[in-house]
């Protein structure tokens, strides 16, 4: 069931959208994702300086603070509706999250 209803939340906007929104989308969600993981980076790595583990980030915090000044630039050349839609599906997923998975993760029962 699940399957239908992510294949139906995908097909249906396809419809209607044309391809370069799609690629607008994919982009700023990528990009976010990368901006997540370099800042988490940067927090880990402070957070637990004493932990050394088997992975070095080269050049210490400056490339993961490259990296976010440059996934920033390129989300902000992204157009005002692409803003839009991230944002409506972000606060979307964002109360999915809230409102069903974390009361019911595996987690939260150990």
């Amino acid at each position: 069931v699940s399957t239908w209803i992510a294949g139906l939340a995908v097909g249906l906007p396809s419809g209607v959208w044309d391809v370069g929104t799609f690629a607008d989308l994919s982009s700023i969600g990528t990009l976010f994702a990368f901006m997540v993981v370099s800042i988490g980076v940067l927090i880990v790595r402070r957070a637990y300086p004493d932990k050394r583990g088997s992975f070095r980030v080269p050049f210490g915090p400056l490339l993961p603070l490259i990296s976010v000044a440059s996934c920033l630039v390129l989300m902000l050349a992204l157009p005002l509706e692409t803003w839009i839609r991230f944002v409506f599906w972000s606060i979307a997923g964002l109360a999915i999250y809230f409102a069903f998975g974390k009361k019911n993760s595996e987690l939260a029962k150990t």
